[in-house]
């Protein structure tokens, strides 16, 4: 088991859910239950699946949820994207948001990949 709060990865993946928050707090009313509901969720997903794989006691499993993180980071990445071409959120917006996503998509990666050396 990790400590969560001492997990770069996870303290990153939450400072980017509130960003994301904030971003969004602007979107049409008409996309609160919409794409606005879609992205919210992916984003808490991503930090929420790195603290259940780090509370879990086998590495397998913690690499299964950092999996589950990554796929999620990939959905926001995508929503972000098409949330900036309807014209809902700015590129002046958006761009910190991917810029930071990016940043623990790799970070994300590259904690499986050690987690994978020491399962196989």
């Amino acid at each position: 088991m990790h400590n969560i709060k001492k997990l770069k990865i996870w303290n990153d993946s939450i400072d980017l859910c509130v960003d994301v928050y904030k971003a969004l707090a602007n979107m049409p009313n008409d996309e609160k239950y919409g794409l606005s509901s879609q992205i919210k969720r992916s984003a808490v997903s991503i930090s929420s699946n790195i603290a259940e794989g780090a509370g879990r006691e086998r590495e397998k499993e913690f690499y299964y949820f950092l999996n589950i993180a990554y796929g999620s980071s990939y959905e926001l990445q995508t929503q972000l994207i098409l949330c900036e071409k309807l014209e809902f959120i700015s590129e002046e917006i958006n761009k910190p948001l991917l810029d930071r996503l990016n940043d623990v998509q790799k970070m994300i990666y590259v904690f499986k990949e050690n987690i994978n050396k020491r399962i196989i």
